[in-house]
């Protein structure tokens, strides 16, 4: 068993090299990682801006069924 996990893992780390990066390797520190942190802001900034967007849908849906229903609460 620990001879096939140990082939695997070896397996693993040659591709692993094969495998082309987003960065630099001759960079070092948070610059390396800069791309990579810059999509993740971009992609929470939509995440909170589509929330927003739903969130306010819900408000208003609400309010409109509370006028057309009776006996409702927004």
């Amino acid at each position: 068993m620990f001879g096939k996990l140990s082939k695997y893992i070896g397996e693993v780390k040659v591709e692993l090299q094969k495998a082309t990066w987003p960065w630099d390797p001759k960079e070092t520190g948070f610059k390396k990682y800069r791309q990579l942190v810059d999509h993740t802001v971009v992609v929470v900034i939509a995440i909170v801006l589509l929330a927003g967007f739903v969130g306010f849908l819900d408000l208003v849906m609400r309010g409109f069924l509370a006028l057309i229903l009776p006996g409702t609460s927004a």
